[in-house]
């Protein structure tokens, strides 16, 4: 009589054993076994972390074990539990692995396959092809497209985070509860007692350093120090936490009027702004998605306002990017001065830090929600919708959207929702985030999503010209390895560009975020099919370092740049001035948040750039979805190539006042989660 051996592996998570009945069926070419019950007498089964070992008596061999159904059945009550893997061995000594890294919730049968990778064409039997479209059909009765606002990629349909499926929800909901998150940020931080002075303003900029009671953070401090600096501004647009805004400027703005007379006193190398603007030594920032965005109302007592500047960057002859004029307003005109370097110290001053604060609006709602946690939930959703488990690109894609959904899926519910936390700081809450995005969507295009062509495209490539900006450098080393990773593991299951082609799992992906997820968008650019083995590379790869080392780059610096609340405002409780000459520090004081909504802000700041718990980095695959050899090996050089710009990062920053390492791969997680 055959005996087969079966290896159950339990999830080591919160709650992931069951103390209900598990029964298993082995499904041969040949023929199936009985359905039997995983069970050892006296002997508590499928608890948290426990790996249990059963055997299986069959009449007759079952031939080549084509699938393994589980089927969990009620104890006592209903007791969710969570299989890693399953593993067989045949009467002849073979193993085969059977990934499911599932929560099994219910009285329904889960079937698996075993852990190989098939394109469609791989899969020749009815039986296999039946169960690949069936799991199709069942996950797209719970994956589906909704809209959130009008203008908006397309979201997760759910209302909150209890009504996702369970796969795809956080084992533990505390650890993502923003309310919670801020509440104990601003427990942590020692801010809590200013909140009964909630509208009253600070003193003066000394005042502020009050909430950095229990800061110890290297980079945040030194902002506070030298906050006030052109070379700090400056450095900002380069390795700040929104590196992605300026670009090289060859011609100005037909609004943004500045002269040669204006701004020669800070010109350096004996040139005049036209020749330097030829040169390439200018760059500008400018913020015109900004322009008549609504302000914050939802608090009758504090009027609040905003502001779409335009700034003149120049590369002095030290090769620092410094401020030399900024306007900040769209339309010119007597009302709406260009300050310069040369004004009084507080016009100056307060021209800059409505440049931060801009800053600060298009950094949270368009660089960092819109184009890498939006942009991964629709990545993630496609993938959930027309890739089965069996296929090669949804066990490549799966680590880099795990908990994305959920995070954006909570995100709604607490943080960006109508009256929720994201109202409570920020001059564009209260609906002004939602304009921003509707307005980047129209900007938003596959190409600026591939690193080195938007690098390029901003005029930014060159070290020469820009021998300081690493956000670039190291950004470049991560996408050429997350390329040659993607590459390895495409070149495995496609040897030809007309697999591509005749992949129509692959083909149903790429359309469903193009024409669902992005609802179509014409001007956008995203495929809505891949011809060739390059495309298909390199459309891997933004998916894959959008999730994983863009969203590093533009989320956990948030502490470091943000919480000296004069360097970042999140709004402005008076209106930019209309004429120089007037400002005085009580103005800019005026200005900047209040007490109660800079506490706010610095819980916020502090409870985004903080990393998951157990948090997996770049490269780190504990789930093994993939069994080949092959695409061990290609992850193993992976991880080589990751470890190898570590250390060139790590070598850099020694000794250096504002070190650079949040494209550091040991610090970039997989995927979007907080």
């Amino acid at each position: 009589m055959p005996l087969y051996t079966v290896t159950v592996s339990t999830g080591s998570q919160w709650f992931a054993g069951t103390d209900d009945y598990i029964y298993m069926i082995l499904v041969g070419s040949e023929g199936c076994s009985e359905k039997t019950l995983l069970d050892k007498p006296l002997y508590n089964d499928f608890e948290r972390g426990a790996v249990d070992t059963y055997d299986v008596n069959v009449l007759e061999d079952l031939g080549e074990i084509l699938f393994v159904k589980i089927e969990k059945r009620k104890y006592w009550m209903h007791d969710d539990w969570y299989c890693k893997y399953i593993t067989v061995k045949t009467p002849a000594g073979d193993y085969i692995e059977f990934p499911c890294y599932r929560w099994v919730t219910d009285e329904k049968e889960i079937v698996l396959r075993d852990g190989k990778a098939r394109l469609p064409r791989d899969d020749k039997t009815q039986l296999v092809r039946q169960h690949r479209r069936k799991e199709l059909e069942e996950r797209q009765k719970l994956y589906r497209w909704k809209e959130w606002h009008p203008g908006f990629p397309l979201s997760i349909d759910a209302n909150a985070h209890k009504d996702l499926p369970r796969d795809i929800q956080f084992d533990s909901e505390k650890g993502v509860d923003f309310i919670l998150n801020y509440t104990k940020a601003m427990e942590n931080l020692y801010v809590n007692r200013f909140m009964h002075m909630f509208q009253s303003s600070w003193s003066d900029f000394a005042d502020f350093e009050k909430i950095f009671v229990r800061i110890s953070n290297t980079i945040s401090e030194y902002v506070m120090q030298h906050w006030q600096e052109d070379f700090m501004f400056g450095y900002q647009f380069l390795n700040g936490c929104n590196p992605v805004i300026f670009e090289k400027c060859s011609t100005l703005p037909d609004n943004f009027p500045v002269t040669n007379e204006m701004v020669e006193s800070c010109l350096e190398r004996n040139m005049t702004l036209e020749e330097e603007l030829k040169e390439g030594n200018i760059y500008i920032a400018n913020f015109e998605i900004l322009h008549e965005v609504s302000a914050n109302c939802t608090d009758p007592c504090t009027i609040q306002y905003l502001a779409a500047p335009l700034c003149l960057l120049y590369k002095n002859s030290e090769n620092k990017i410094v401020p030399i004029a900024i306007q900040l307003g769209q339309i010119p005109g007597e009302t709406n001065p260009i300050f310069l370097p040369t004004d009084a110290k507080y016009d100056w001053l307060l021209a800059k830090i409505w440049v931060r604060s801009a800053d600060f609006h298009v950094h949270q709602t368009v660089s960092h929600l819109l184009r890498t946690h939006l942009m991964s939930e629709v990545f993630g959703i496609a993938m959930y919708r027309q890739l089965p488990s069996v296929h090669p690109l949804f066990k490549l894609i799966l680590p880099h959207v795990k908990f994305t959904i959920a995070i954006n899926t909570k995100a709604r519910e607490q943080l960006i929702c109508e009256c929720g936390l994201f109202d409570k700081a920020n001059a564009t809450g209260g609906g002004g985030h939602v304009q921003l995005v509707q307005r980047a969507m129209k900007n938003l295009t596959f190409s600026s999503l591939c690193f080195p062509k938007e690098i390029k495209n901003r005029g930014v490539d060159s070290k020469e010209d820009l021998p300081y900006y690493y956000y670039r450098d190291d950004g470049m080393k991560v996408w050429e390895a997350v390329k040659s990773f993607v590459a390895d593991v495409v070149e495995i299951y496609y040897d030809s560009d007309e697999t591509v082609q005749t992949d129509v799992e692959l083909q149903a992906f790429v359309k469903d975020v193009c024409v669902f997820g992005l609802k179509d968008n014409e001007h956008s650019g995203f495929p809505k099919t891949i011809s060739t083995i390059d495309q298909l590379n390199e459309y891997l790869t933004v998916v894959v370092f959008t999730a994983s080392a863009q969203h590093a780059a533009v989320n956990f610096g948030q502490y470091d740049w943000c919480s000296w609340i004069p360097n970042s405002p999140p709004t402005m409780r008076r209106p930019p001035p209309e004429e120089k000459g007037m400002v005085t520090i009580e103005y800019i004081i005026e200005s900047l948040p209040d007490r109660g909504r800079s506490c706010w802000h610095l819980g916020a700041v502090w409870a985004l750039s903080q990393f998951q718990e157990n948090e997996l980095f770049l490269g780190m695959y504990t789930d093994e979805h993939f069994t080949e050899k092959q695409v061990k090996q290609a992850t193993v050089n992976f991880r080589k190539k990751l470890d190898e710009i570590t250390s060139l990062i790590k070598d850099r920053n020694k000794n250096k006042k504002l070190p650079y390492y949040y494209l550091s791969p040991d610090r970039i997680p997989n995927s979007v989660a907080v």
